[in-house]
């Protein structure tokens, strides 16, 4: 286990955590932001980068554990993202539809702001938010973070904008 706040706790993902990975990464509406849902092979890719992240830095997304349930309804945790000229630690989170509008999301990304604080000593940690994702932009929000600026990502063929939400020590 990484973190436990009240109701969740995250732990690295593993390859027996890909199943419940398919249900959030290949459901259109959780995906709306990425322009749909990912294939089987595009789910692979997303958690061998996990892995990856975990072996490189310590930290990348991590499953959202329900305690109530042992089971895992989301990722949330730190990722090093691209911004701009250089490179920024982002709080990423993504949850099973299942589970959106009970505060899950804000209570992950909350730990996961004072991880970065308190753990990894950061100044500052930001969350990059497609300009259309007004729900994840809200839980940004309720994390205390306020928006910085702006960026064009190009992925899957798409120009899209994104604000950065940003949270200072």
């Amino acid at each position: 286990m990484i973190l436990e706040t009240e109701r969740l706790y995250l732990r690295e993902m593993n390859q027996s955590d890909f199943q419940a990975l398919c249900r959030i990464l290949q459901d259109e509406e959780t995906m709306a932001a990425y322009e749909g849902a990912f294939q089987d092979r595009e789910v692979q890719e997303w958690l061998d980068r996990q892995i990856l992240r975990y072996q490189k830095w310590g930290f990348g997304l991590w499953a959202v554990i329900l305690k109530e349930t042992d089971e895992m309804i989301g990722q949330c945790g730190l990722t090093m993202q691209p911004w701009k000229d250089g490179e920024v630690l982002e709080i990423g989170y993504l949850f099973e539809r299942l589970h959106w509008h009970r505060g899950y999301a804000v209570e992950a990304a909350a730990a996961c702001k004072k991880y970065a604080f308190e753990v990894l000593k950061a100044d500052e940690v930001c969350s990059i938010i497609r300009d259309t994702n007004a729900a994840s932009q809200r839980v940004a929000a309720r994390n205390g973070m306020e928006a910085a600026d702006t960026w064009t990502k190009h992925y899957r063929g798409v120009d899209m904008p994104h604000l950065r939400f940003v949270a200072y020590r």
